[in-house]
């Protein structure tokens, strides 16, 4: 736990997934809300096919979806959300031209119900 999904739109040449990624999860760590780094699991998908509005200008997006357990403050989830929105913010050169919409989403996973296991540790 947390599980941190990334989807971008194709037509940003310079968003680096492998590196956003890491970024991403440096930040989760520096949070200090998780108690291992190897339980940070994300990852990332480039989405080929996608519509932003209805405009016939080209627009793109990067969504950050992180789900965690149930029971943090709202509080320290706005604190999560802007600290990965920062991140997002610095992760490339934006192409000109595009409008582009980056956002954070946080999502509670219930805590009753989550189980997880790892096997060769």
């Amino acid at each position: 736990m947390p599980h941190l999904h990334l989807e971008y739109t194709a037509n940003l040449p310079d968003l680096n997934a492998d590196v956003a990624l890491i970024r991403l999860n440096n930040a989760l760590v520096g949070s200090g809300q998780f108690g291992a780094e190897f339980d940070i699991k994300s990852r990332a998908v480039k989405v080929e096919t996608f519509k932003v509005g209805t405009a016939l200008a080209e627009r793109a997006f990067v969504h950050v979806k992180l789900a965690l357990l149930s029971g943090r403050s709202p509080q320290i989830k706005q604190q999560l959300s802007a600290s990965l929105l920062a991140v997002v913010k610095d992760l490339c050169e934006w192409p000109a031209g595009v409008e582009v919409q980056l956002c954070v989403e946080i999502l509670d996973i219930d805590r009753e119900s989550y189980t997880k296991t790892a096997i060769g540790v």
